[in-house]
């Protein structure tokens, strides 16, 4: 009889242990739900750059005649930044613009314009349109180079990530930090946007393939993204907290008992002098 309930005991704690490692590996799937079949279509997202407030624009004027372009082409001020740019031209001689808060850039000959809510390539077309009424054929690259990315919590390396493409998604963020740890909890991922002024935050599913679909699947400038942990972690965190906890206390009573038999001691043998 024994025997038999051993057996059962085993074999429950056989199954439940595959059961717990088996779920335990699908939480660290990407994109639970694809099809089994070899090959599909997934969904796509505008991963469009609109230029906000505080963004800051490389942007240079050329053409086949350099003298007609000068006007419209800022003077270098700082080498060093210049020379930072990672080949953005082959001969950079030109600052970077700063959108200001009204959404608005001061540009050579044309003066103000509103740049916000265009996308680099508009403000491209726009500029060249603008300039070819003085300029035969001018050759206007607009880049975005303040693009940056904050990705915290359980993925292997958090960090600010300075982007170089305007197609950069939440993918994309968490292969440049070394991925989600296996503490991920890759169902509730939180992507944190201003828009006008206002933080909106939004949970992606990275067990759902539809996440391409998600105006949040590409990043924009300033995102934060947030891993949210899983029950595991958070279950080991409040058991390091408790037995911490227990630990801090055991140690204050064992601190407490020894001052007290420290007095004892002392006053046994004074009185054995006396």
């Amino acid at each position: 009889m024994k025997s038999i309930i051993l057996k059962i005991g085993l074999s429950v704690l056989i199954v439940c242990t595959l059961c717990c490692c088996s779920s335990s590996k699908r939480n660290l799937v990407y994109f639970d739900n694809i099809p089994d079949e070899p090959s599909g279509i997934l969904g796509t997202s505008n991963f469009d750059i609109r230029l906000v407030p505080m963004d800051e624009l490389f942007i240079t004027v050329n053409s086949t005649n350099p003298e007609a372009t000068v006007d419209y082409n800022l003077p270098l001020s700082n080498p060093a930044k210049s020379s930072s740019l990672d080949n953005l031209t082959s001969t950079p001689t030109q600052q970077t613009f700063i959108v200001d808060r009204e959404g608005n850039i001061n540009f050579p000959v044309l003066g103000k314009i509103h740049v916000a809510g265009m996308t680099t390539d508009q403000l491209t077309e726009y500029l060249t349109k603008q300039i070819s009424e003085n300029v035969y054929d001018p050759i206007v690259r607009v880049q975005l180079i303040n693009f940056k990315v904050n990705v915290l919590g359980e993925v292997k390396e958090p960090a600010v990530i300075e982007v170089k493409t305007e197609r950069f998604s939440i993918l994309d963020a968490l292969a440049s930090v070394g991925d989600a740890t296996e503490y991920a909890n890759r169902k509730h991922v939180v992507v944190i946007r201003e828009i006008d002024g206002v933080k909106h935050y939004h949970r992606l599913n990275l067990q759902d393939a539809t996440i391409v679909e998600s105006p949040y699947f590409y990043l924009r400038q300033n995102d934060v993204v947030y891993v949210e942990p899983n029950n595991i972690k958070e279950a080991n965190s409040k058991y390091n907290q408790n037995n911490a906890y227990k630990l801090s206390v055991v140690s204050a009573l064992v601190s407490g008992i020894s001052v007290i038999t420290s007095l004892i001691i002392a006053l046994v043998i004074n009185k054995n002098k006396n």
